[in-house]
């Protein structure tokens, strides 16, 4: 055993074998396909109650999984490691826009090409799936469907509720009825045959209509 061999550290031969500069370039990169997801979150959102913290996390996502595939990429043997070690994290978040799975799952896959340094396949990934995500997200469907919800005193002003649905609307559809003492409630899904909303204040002046609410609906919330 030599002087040289005392003194010899595994630790810092693993640090001088990474290269600064493909550090900088894979951290980089994952910041700026990150930041490029963020802006076609914030672009595309749909839901009720946009969360800027679960922007910022798509980037952050991005670089860690970047930093995590370039580490174990370079040590076989840490990439098993890795495996155990994340296999035990569990995450209580839930997840309330299907959507958010897809930027989740899109910012996870960007880290791991990027930390394979397949920057090229990255980039265009990204740029295909941000058109792909701008275009349909944002295309406005002419079938919107609504919920109409109606509270009456009587069946004799339901009847006449419904006469004018019928003649105003292009398609209905009940979706609950409660009633209890002089009180009627109605849920109706319906959709219109133009944009104009007009026929729920008529419908809120007959005789015996307590209240007339309209809400958008898209099958996961009421916005």
């Amino acid at each position: 055993m030599t002087f040289n061999d005392i003194f010899k550290s595994d630790f810092l031969e693993k640090v001088s074998s990474f290269s600064i500069l493909d550090i900088c370039i894979g951290v980089l990169f994952a910041f700026a396909i990150g930041l490029f997801i963020f802006f076609v979150y914030k672009k595309t959102f749909k839901g009720v109650l946009y969360s800027h913290s679960f922007g910022i996390c798509l980037v952050a996502m991005t670089m860690i999984t970047t930093t995590i595939i370039m580490a174990v990429t370079s040590n076989v043997i840490l990439s098993l490691g890795m495996v155990g070690a994340l296999s035990i994290v569990r995450f209580r978040t839930a997840i309330k826009e299907p959507l958010d799975i897809a930027f989740l799952f899109w910012a996870i896959a960007s880290g791991i090409i990027i930390g394979a340094g397949l920057l090229p396949l990255a980039v265009l990934s990204a740029v295909i799936m941000g058109l792909v995500l701008v275009l349909f997200v944002n295309k406005n469907t002419a079938n919107t469907p609504y919920v109409l919800v109606i509270q009456c005193i009587n069946e004799t002003v339901e009847q006449s509720i419904f006469q004018h649905i019928i003649s105003t609307v292009k398609r209905y559809q009940i979706k609950s009825k409660t009633i209890s003492k002089g009180n009627i409630e109605l849920a109706i899904e319906i959709s219109f045959k133009n944009a104009d909303t007009q026929f729920v204040n008529h419908i809120s002046n007959i005789d015996g209509v307590k209240s007339a609410v309209l809400v958008s609906y898209n099958g996961e919330y009421m916005s």
